[in-house]
């Protein structure tokens, strides 16, 4: 098949090209990789350079959005509808504004459209827009398929009329990154002290995703065991926590992530009860899960459906005392029997099939 991709340039804190990381960088080119000819669309939110783009056998090509916002938008619909008009179908993603553009397009050229979800873009900035909320909910009504990240997402897709083609297409790991390694060493290479019991996390250190109360039960916790550490990685924009026995290691690059997870005794999994908390599956847990290392997340979302049979993995969101208490248990019983988890190339078997039905 011949798949066009329509995606922002910037996500999750990270940049498509320059850190080639992610769901909408890892299950295109797995799908290259599968043979499919995949060509991507991306729109730059911040300057960047221009131009084509080779990432392995997926041609991407990247365009600013500018200080005239609508100049910028109408070159992204422009460079795009260049490639719809000769493609099989079309996989948007990201935000509502580019499944928006991708059902214009799969309308125009009769081009099958795959919507992808990887969050509720309801509760981003565009979609609060009157006329773009209204058109995110026809495309989602009258797109051919849409993948979601979470099962209460896709439920959120079922309520507004979607019925048919809603797909769960849950975030995966890179396997050749994510996977258990040796405890001690991974704590050498990052200079964490080797005999202590190290909890932490990896991933926003916002207060939007409820990371204080990671850093209060740390508190009630530390004067009680003296050998407790916890270890911090990740963009913030607030002062984190200091002390002799908080580990600072700013945004690590991805390769160091699964370092800093398999150094870690537990990872805790931050999250609110909010339209984030709610509707998203957070990367961390699938690359914690990957590296077979002690979890616990707040009990909302996908988390609480994914554990509903392991309660004491679980703490209630904004909690400080009930996430100590966890944490307190799970330094103890650090069973890890979790099921398989997937990798891009099984999340882009799962795509596949969806094209090839449309198609």
């Amino acid at each position: 098949m011949q798949i066009l991709v329509l995606t922002k340039r910037q996500y999750m804190n990270k940049d498509l090209i320059d850190d080639r990381y992610g769901r909408f960088r890892e299950i295109p080119l797995a799908l290259a990789q599968m043979g499919h000819q995949v060509i991507g669309i991306c729109l730059s939110y911040r300057p960047k350079n221009e131009g084509r783009i080779n990432d392995g056998p997926v041609l991407w090509e990247s365009l600013n959005l500018g200080p005239t916002k609508i100049l910028g938008l109408g070159r992204f619909i422009k460079r795009a509808s260049h490639y719809a008009k000769s493609v099989d179908v079309i996989w948007a993603c990201s935000d509502s504004i580019y499944g928006i553009f991708g059902y214009m397009l799969s309308a125009k050229y009769s081009t099958p459209l795959v919507f992808d979800l990887y969050d509720n873009f309801e509760y981003y900035l565009a979609a609060k827009l009157p006329i773009i909320k209204q058109l995110y909910h026809h495309t989602l009504k009258c797109c051919r398929a849409v993948t979601c990240v979470s099962r209460p997402l896709a439920e959120l897709v079922n309520s507004y009329g979607k019925n048919e083609n809603v797909v769960i297409l849950e975030n995966a790991v890179r396997d050749d990154l994510f996977l258990p390694m040796d405890k001690k060493s991974c704590r050498a290479d990052l200079k964490l002290p080797p005999n202590c019991q190290l909890v932490g996390t990896a991933g926003s250190l916002e207060d939007s995703r409820g990371i204080k109360s990671l850093y209060s039960a740390f508190d009630i916790l530390k004067d009680r065991y003296p050998d407790l550490h916890l270890v911090l990685a990740g963009p913030r924009k607030e002062n984190l926590p200091r002390g002799d026995r908080v580990h600072d290691l700013g945004v690590l690059p991805l390769e160091k992530v699964p370092l800093l997870l398999n150094a870690l005794d537990v990872a805790v999994i931050c999250n609110r009860n909010s339209e984030f908390g709610r509707y998203c599956f957070p990367q961390k847990a699938a690359e914690i899960m990957a590296c077979d290392v002690p979890l616990i997340a707040a009990r909302v979302g996908s988390m609480a459906g994914l554990f509903k049979d392991r309660p004491e993995w679980l703490y209630t969101p904004d909690s400080n005392r009930d996430l100590a208490v966890a944490l307190e248990q799970r330094l103890v019983h650090q069973k890890t029997d979790y099921s398989d988890v997937s990798s891009w190339k099984k999340a882009a078997v799962i795509l596949e099939k969806i094209m090839v039905n449309l198609t």
